[in-house]
């Protein structure tokens, strides 16, 4: 044989082979789970949608965590950029046991991903989501009136997003900052995150988290300047950036709000119609001297006796000569709900039912539920849409309009109609 055959027939020998390997290879990969064959989000890690489970421990970020030495800790530290949003990230009991479990459901995960091919795109859920970490309320209570709570939830959050998908796109993409948060509170037992809006019933919601943590028995037992000047509760912003996103990214968020009117006129009466040692010269003050002629000395020297149309003119005064107050700030600045994707939107006028549900769905205790009584002026009545259209009766139609176009963004975004039919 010579030398030239006896090379072609080597080539022709190791080509052969060359394609038998590569058959083979090709084989091996169509009879795989392509699941296999991905890189997997993170080692050790199960992805839950399970109801909020009641913990003790304190979660990163907190005062007592240190350097966050705790396994679990780290983990969720590597990943919290990552984790898909709107999922709580828990390390699983057995990793051994899951890997099984996986091996055994290959063909359910080939249906589903068929499924999923068949299924339109869904909308991309905005920063911060905790959708799915919702608890069920107690066996038997999902009745018909609570299935249309649910239903008003969903509805509610849907009519929030589409507004501000409309008006504020651009707040979607922006980072969240302590100052976004710095109206939120934390109750890390019940993993619970409240916004607080004033004259909206937040008092008596702050008297729950504090019941909820433990720091008291009952809400009737706090009194109002422990409410608000004792410093029981933590405020988001009070944590590091790690302790703030860990919490927006797997605790239930939540607002109440109030219609708008209501709400400055709750304000007004509150602030400038009783004794204030705060509001009457630093507020009551510089709006006297800018807005009413002839003021008397009295009423400079103490701030006392502002009108209703008075403050009115203050609030829409591009130079005010005092700055916002969060009693009558919007709503859209003090909780930032286009950045912030809140899980549970409560109003002020359905409270006793929209309080309730919520303390279901958290598993709060049986025996408590929102208190009833009225935190400042016990004697007087609450502020109604009547009483508001008497104060309102004093503006001029024009200011009655830049009023509602003031809080415009709060109307739109939880859908309360204009409160006068002459508006537009």
């Amino acid at each position: 044989m010579s030398p030239r055959a006896g090379t072609m027939r080597l080539a022709c020998m190791f080509s052969s082979i060359l394609l038998f390997g590569a058959a083979g290879l090709l084989l091996f990969i169509s009879l795989q789970d392509p699941t296999e064959l991905a890189p997997h989000q993170a080692p050790g890690i199960k992805f839950s949608i399970r109801p909020q489970q009641l913990r003790n421990d304190l979660p990163p970020g907190s005062a007592q965590d240190g350097p966050f030495k705790a396994a679990t800790e780290r983990v969720t530290q590597d990943l919290s950029s990552r984790a898909p949003r709107g999922l709580s990230l828990r390390a699983p009991q057995d990793p051994q046991g899951q890997l099984n479990v996986g091996a055994r459901l290959r063909p359910r995960q080939r249906r589903r991903r068929l499924l999923i091919k068949k299924m339109p795109a869904a909308a991309a859920l905005r920063a911060n989501s905790s959708a799915g970490t919702w608890v069920r309320p107690a066996p038997g209570a999902l009745d018909g009136r609570w299935a249309s709570l649910r239903e008003t939830q969903r509805e509610r959050k849907r009519v929030m997003r589409e507004a501000c998908a409309k008006y504020r796109a651009s707040s979607s993409r922006r980072a969240v900052t302590p100052r976004h948060v710095s109206r939120i509170f934390v109750e890390d037992r019940h993993r619970v995150l409240y916004c607080e809006v004033p004259k909206a019933g937040c008092s008596n919601w702050k008297r729950v988290l504090m019941v909820l943590a433990g720091l008291a028995s009952a809400t009737a037992d706090i009194q109002h300047n422990t409410v608000h000047y004792g410093g029981a509760l933590k405020r988001l912003d009070t944590f590091d950036r790690h302790g703030i996103l860990h919490r927006l990214s797997t605790y239930t968020k939540m607002l109440f709000v109030r219609e708008p009117f209501e709400r400055l006129v709750s304000a007004f009466r509150d602030k400038f119609e009783h004794p204030n040692s705060y509001y009457h010269p630093v507020f009551g003050k510089a709006i006297l001297a800018r807005y009413r002629a002839n003021a008397s000395r009295e009423a400079l020297r103490t701030g006392s006796g502002v009108r209703f149309p008075e403050f009115v003119q203050y609030l829409l005064d591009v130079h005010r000569p005092v700055g916002m107050d969060i009693h009558w700030d919007h709503v859209s600045r003090l909780c930032s709900p286009c950045l912030i994707d809140y899980d549970f939107v409560g109003k002020f006028e359905s409270m006793e039912d929209d309080a309730n549900f919520f303390l279901s769905l958290i598993h709060a205790p049986r025996n408590l539920t929102f208190p009833r009584f009225k935190d400042r002026h016990s004697e007087e009545a609450r502020t109604t849409a009547r009483i508001t259209h008497q104060y309102f009766a004093q503006l001029s139609t024009l200011q009655r309009q830049r009023a509602y176009d003031f809080y415009y963004m709060d109307y739109l975004m939880f859908n309360y109609s204009k409160p006068f039919a002459d508006l537009y």
